[in-house]
């Protein structure tokens, strides 16, 4: 067993394939648009199966308790919408995964908390775990051109505080630590730039809120470009 070096060669690797990933998956149904319903069900699959087995794996490492057997942390409910937009392809499931993945699970593939390296079980379903999630909603995005459009915003916005109430709830009730809403996590994060709790809860929501227009900005610009452009007569 050896310890996770963070942004170490196995850590770089798992960063690129997660970008390559939905590239070699658009390169496989170019032309092919009938291999896109295959392509959404193996990618729902390979989450959802990677998500039980990391369960029955800590299961049997006796790592089980009330902190991490409920589904309460935001990457958790963002595979849940990943799963829900790759197998129904709704565009309100799709936006809440799309921000949810590019402004949280990243996060989480930058400064993960991995305690051992490839190829140990625990690595490898981490980053399957993390990087299935991004590299889906990026295949969707790039590959089935499902965007996120501006009343998107508000609505993913009230998700996310509906998240922060069930996490937080929980937390007060059975003192756990879902979402990082009563501690900062012990590896290093963005968190660790932040005031001490609970200042840092506000910092927060206001960077979650930077996040979302910085990942929806592109798509903003488009659209001002587009309704710039004079109409042919």
């Amino acid at each position: 067993m050896h310890p996770f070096v963070r942004f170490g060669p196995s850590h770089w690797i798992a960063i690129a394939l997660t970008l390559l990933a939905p590239l070699a998956l658009m390169a496989l149904s170019r032309g092919r648009p009938d291999r896109n319903r295959r392509i959404r069900f193996t990618l729902a699959a390979v989450l959802a199966l990677n998500w039980a087995g990391w369960m029955l794996f800590i299961a049997a490492k006796g790592w089980l308790d009330i902190g991490n057997e409920l589904p309460l942390n935001l990457c958790d409910w963002a595979t849940l919408a990943t799963l829900i937009a790759l197998v129904h392809l709704r565009q309100e499931t799709y936006e809440i995964a799309y921000f949810w993945a590019l402004c949280g699970t990243t996060q989480a593939l930058v400064t993960p908390d991995c305690r051992v390296d490839f190829p140990d079980p625990q690595f490898v379903a981490f980053f399957v775990y993390h990087s299935g999630i991004v590299a889906a909603v990026l295949w969707m995005t790039l590959g089935l051109k499902m965007r996120p459009r501006r009343e998107s915003l508000p609505r993913v916005a009230a998700w996310s505080l509906l998240y922060a109430a069930v996490a937080g709830a929980a937390d007060w009730l059975l003192g756990t630590d879902y979402g990082f809403l009563r501690s900062k996590p012990s590896n290093p994060t963005l968190l660790d730039y932040f005031a001490p709790w609970p200042w840092y809860l506000p910092e927060l929501v206001l960077a979650g809120m930077a996040f979302m227009l910085v990942m929806y900005a592109p798509f903003g610009a488009m659209d001002v470009l587009r309704a710039a452009r004079p109409k042919a007569a």
